[in-house]
């Protein structure tokens, strides 16, 4: 088959008081799996959204097979087959349709106005060979709502590649994906390579994946190209890694030694309204990180999110020193001076279309209120004190979330609970997304909590991430506690052990 290229020849582009791309010179050709990697800000999403056709402000050139090509729109890059699937893929989807009505979406919206009676046989007809061509089977009768994230990247990418693609570019595809999704998304890429001749280009922090299903890779930092290497047996992530930072990294993030305390926020038989936590009874001392364990949909965030009130129990105590707290509610929650920082953090952990400053005072407004009045310089005080203490990367308080890369939207995240001056702060998957520069920070803000007496509870998929930060954990597996391990005694085996449901004590 004929290669197809496709780059930027001097492509520079700046926000406000953002240089985000700095006369980057980058190419790509059909047939190839590429990475494409850096620290968060580096200008990864920003070049491939010119790419995409949504970042119409550049300057310089994209070149198609050499010659300069205008894309300033998304639907000039889809005329060259250039496809982006982003990583918030509920952002993309329309729950209310079907899957075959999704799949198709892009070819309803061209013939809306032209047609008067749309032909959902042919609908329901394209829809199947397009995942058929994924070699994946969903009914594309089913609402897409009803779909695991998984399910949904799939029509995604089917959306795609019905729509005569040639490059693919995936923001970020494995973040919300279990091990086993993973295994079949990465499936899926080495088919369409292989018998549609697509580049797939992967957007990521997720170095060993990189090294697993990857030719290639580039790395950015500051707006900028640092190198474009193939991935060869000898690649190391550590080498990755270095590139990123632009200066050595150990990997393994060393434990700070926090003073523990008493038992102060204790649970009893906690069970979730619908099931989805059930007979939860665990403990955190006062300065001790405790983390949750297990696969996706072991019941984690589930645990979290009913801890917070935003799922209902329907049995089960909570207390906070010894007092019997009545959370039915977020707000209950809050009230009883617990924190929530939530995995899907542009959903539910922050405003996107507010600034800086509304995100870091939101819950704590009454703090900065004369009377019904917000004292917007107090505010701004207050947001500032942040933004240097949590070396948060942004041009301005008055620079709205949405525009800040995910770290720095983490950053934002705790801080507004920071302002509100907690005793419990429960974290569910707090490094989603984000770079390792950035974890490290995040790691030393969480120490820094339980330094303070703060009980944590950290949640996550990452075992290396639980036996770095931790104190315990408690393995989840199907809403349920498998295991109570001390941190300094176990390891990544034992941890899968219980998280894949075995009864029987772990060996060795």
């Amino acid at each position: 088959m004929d290669k197809i290229t496709l780059g930027t020849r001097n492509v520079s582009i700046e926000f406000p008081g953002v240089k985000a791309l700095s006369n980057v010179d980058f190419e790509i050709e059909t047939g190839v799996i590429h990475a494409l990697m850096g620290a968060n800000g580096a200008g990864k999403s920003t070049l491939m959204k010119v790419l995409a056709g949504s970042n119409p402000g550049y300057t310089g050139d994209v070149l198609y097979n050499g010659n300069p090509v205008e894309l300033r729109n998304p639907a000039a890059a889809k005329k060259l087959g250039i496809q982006i699937v982003y990583q918030e893929v509920d952002m993309a989807l329309i729950p209310t349709l079907t899957v075959a009505e999704n799949v198709m979406f892009n070819d309803l919206v061209m013939n809306m106005g032209h047609k008067q009676f749309v032909n959902y046989g042919k609908i329901r007809k394209d829809a199947k060979e397009a995942l058929a061509r994924l070699n994946v089977n969903i009914d594309v009768r089913r609402m897409c709502g009803t779909l695991t994230l998984a399910q949904k990247q799939m029509v995604l990418i089917a959306r795609a590649v019905q729509s005569a693609c040639n490059f693919l570019i995936l923001d970020e595809p494995t973040a919300p994906l279990s091990d086993t999704e993973t295994e079949e998304l990465f499936r899926v890429v080495r088919h369409l390579r292989k018998t549609e001749n697509l580049a797939v280009i992967f957007i990521t922090h997720r170095i060993h994946e990189v090294l697993q299903i990857c030719d290639s890779y580039t790395v950015m930092r500051n707006g900028e190209i640092v190198d474009t290497t193939p991935i060869t047996p000898k690649t190391t992530s550590k080498e990755i890694v270095d590139k990123m930072l632009g200066r050595s990294f150990e990997e393994n993030f060393p434990k700070q030694v926090c003073e523990i305390g008493e038992k102060a926020f204790e649970i009893d038989h906690l069970t979730e309204r619908e099931g989805r936590v059930q007979d939860i009874s665990m403990y955190v001392r006062k300065g001790e990180i405790v983390g949750l364990a297990g696969l996706v949909g072991g019941g984690k965030t589930e645990l979290c999110k009913t801890i917070f009130g935003v799922y209902k129990k329907s049995d089960g105590i909570i207390r906070l020193n010894g007092k019997e707290l009545n959370i039915k509610t977020p707000s209950d929650a809050v009230k009883n001076r617990i924190a929530l920082v939530p995995e899907e953090r542009r959903k539910e952990g922050v405003l996107v279309a507010e600034t800086v400053t509304f995100n870091t005072t939101a819950a704590s407004l009454d703090d900065y209120c004369t009377f019904s009045f917000v004292n917007d310089r107090k505010a701004a005080k207050k947001a500032e004190e942040y933004v240097k203490s949590l070396s948060i990367k942004t041009p301005s308080i008055k620079q709205k979330v949405a525009y800040l890369s995910g770290g720095n939207q983490q950053k934002v995240a705790v801080a507004k609970w920071l302002a509100a001056d907690c005793d419990v702060y429960i974290f569910d998957e707090p490094t989603k997304g984000v770079d390792v520069g950035a974890k490290q920070e995040i790691f030393t803000l969480i120490n820094n909590i339980a330094k303070e007496g703060n009980c944590v509870i950290y949640a996550t998929c990452e075992n290396s991430e639980l036996l770095s930060i931790t104190d315990r954990m408690y393995v989840m597996f199907d809403g349920r506690i498998t295991a109570e391990l001390e941190t300094a005694k176990t390891s990544e085996d034992e941890i899968m052990h219980y998280a894949t449901g075995a009864t029987t004590v772990y060996t060795g």
